[in-house]
């Protein structure tokens, strides 16, 4: 019976977070909301703006997925209590093992949902538009590039959130020149949002006859997908934009006319693409909600009163400073420059375990210690 007893500490613990959890969670408030809704749906009239409604049942089905996750892993709690109940009453040890796995199940469910309390910003909830360069050192830079990402598609898929290629640009002999993608999913930039800035990388370069290690560096830019009801003010004529034939890894998706499109802001030097939309018109909508979110991003970030304010290079303003190594040789460690989190296992990183990267990272920021 040690391993039940062993279990039943290890719930006992668990309970008073789940509890906690509840509170930040304002669970009771989001059932109101909920219900509220549910009747506003119902009055007179409401179905007639259709962007409006569908506005507020995008609300509710935020509400309704965080209550059902949590009720969920209440629920796993409890048949963990009552397996653990019949296993002690029939004297039964062998159920331990499968209560120990609903166990490491219901503390990471946790995790994720206190996780998501973390998020306070003003665009925390929305859709997360990544972007991948490579530093300077041509084949090698542009190998790491698409390492980064792979490990950020791979993470989106961990968490049941969908990719949407925007814009490919294969590199000359391996590798990307420049990729971007939209990742949908609730919450994804408010986890992502600290995953922008270099990424730098040690290695022994499989491009290297002599076999010798070489240090790569290659930059994330993280953005929130705007809503469509969110404009800036930008200047047409500081604007600067390119038509060209798609290609890269868009296979059978790739429109094959002239429909890829590429801005480029004047005063700021931003280069925004988008080549997987079906039409030059869908592509220059998406470019512009790129550059949009851009903008509003570094206007926030510098204090800025406009957006016409911003000037100078884009390089400068996008790439910051380093914020985490990744060595692969002579020995093997990924570890946050920032918050300090490391981890040997460098295998699993890049097959998109970010989660302690990111839990470090949000709770440092919410401990104002960023």
């Amino acid at each position: 019976m040690i391993l039940l007893d062993e279990c039943k500490a290890k719930l006992s613990e668990i309970r008073p977070l789940l509890e906690e959890l509840k509170k930040a969670l304002d669970i009771d408030r989001l059932k109101e909301r909920i219900a509220a809704i549910d009747e506003e749906t119902q009055a007179e009239g409401f179905w007639n703006d259709a962007a409006a409604s569908q506005k507020v049942l995008q609300e509710q089905s935020k509400l309704k997925k965080t209550v059902s996750g949590f009720e969920a892993l209440l629920s796993l709690a409890d048949d963990c209590e009552a397996m653990i109940e019949i296993g002690t009453e029939e004297g039964d040890d062998s159920v331990a093992e499968e209560v120990d796995a609903m166990l490491e199940e219901l503390k990471a469910g946790y995790e994720e949902s206190h996780l998501a309390t973390l998020l306070s910003g003003e665009y925390d909830a929305n859709n997360a538009i990544l972007s991948f360069h490579p530093g300077a050192g041509g084949t090698e830079a542009q190998d790491w590039a698409q390492m980064l990402y792979r490990m950020y598609n791979r993470w989106a898929e961990r968490h049941g959130f969908s990719v949407k290629l925007l814009d490919y640009l294969d590199g000359d002999e391996a590798g990307i020149k420049s990729a971007s993608i939209l990742i949908q999913g609730n919450n994804a930039y408010g986890y992502l949002k600290g995953e922008g800035g270099v990424h730098r990388l040690v290695r022994v370069s499989p491009f290297d006859s002599a076999g010798r290690r070489q240090t790569s560096f290659a930059s994330v830019e993280v953005m929130p997908e705007l809503p469509d009801d969110i404009t800036v003010e930008i200047n047409a004529d500081d604007l600067k934009v390119d038509t060209y034939r798609s290609g890269g890894a868009g296979g059978q998706h790739i429109n094959k006319t002239d429909s890829a499109v590429r801005i480029t802001h004047i005063p700021t030097g931003i280069v925004v693409a988008c080549q997987n939309e079906r039409s030059q018109h869908q592509n220059r909508e998406m470019a512009m909600k790129m550059l949009t979110a851009k903008l509003i991003e570094i206007k926030e970030k510098a204090h800025l009163e406009k957006i016409s304010d911003i000037k100078g290079d884009q390089k400068e303003i996008a790439w910051g400073s380093q914020i985490r190594s990744y060595v692969f040789m002579p020995y093997t460690l990924a570890k946050d420059l920032r918050t300090g989190f490391e981890m040997g296992n460098i295998g699993a990183v890049m097959d998109g375990d970010l989660d302690g990267f990111i839990n470090a990272y949000l709770t440092a920021l919410a401990l104002g210690e960023l």
